[in-house]
């Protein structure tokens, strides 16, 4: 009787050990989510509209996740460098090569700058990628 019992409890402890196992693998962020074009729909700046940032055209990002590489346009100049993910982690702040053309009004400018401070992302729906910095979505695109 007690090597059935102790056979039981130990059956029970490996079938919760595999379930949790389980659990912590699927919290994980698919990074496939990332991959294709992205256009900008929101960022965060109090001081000018969206529209009065981009009147002619919307920045756009593109992931590529198997290459690690990451590109787009921001507006007015493109640029490209390494994607650096870890799971829902994400780092802009590695030096990017970007075209130099000059570009009115600050749109460029407040795309650069928000995006060096994102920290984290997000996708909804498969449609909408949110650009996070610390739990505020400081940007959101959508798939194109």
């Amino acid at each position: 009787m007690k090597k059935n019992t102790f056979g039981v409890v130990i059956a029970c402890c490996l079938m919760i050990a595999c379930n949790g196992s389980k659990k912590t693998t699927s919290s994980m962020p698919d990074i496939s989510k990332l991959a294709g074009k992205w256009e900008l729909n929101y960022i965060s700046d109090p001081r000018i509209a969206f529209e009065g940032l981009y009147p002619n055209k919307k920045p756009t990002i593109s992931f590529d996740v198997v290459a690690h590489k990451v590109a787009g346009n921001t507006s007015c100049n493109s640029f490209t460098g390494a994607l650096k993910v870890d799971g829902n982690k994400i780092n802009f702040n590695d030096p990017m090569a970007m075209t130099r053309m000059a570009c009115p009004g600050e749109g460029e400018t407040v795309f650069v700058e928000t995006l060096k401070k994102i920290n984290s992302w997000s996708v909804t729906n498969d449609t909408t990628l949110n650009l996070i910095e610390g739990d505020i979505a400081l940007m959101r695109f959508t798939k194109r």
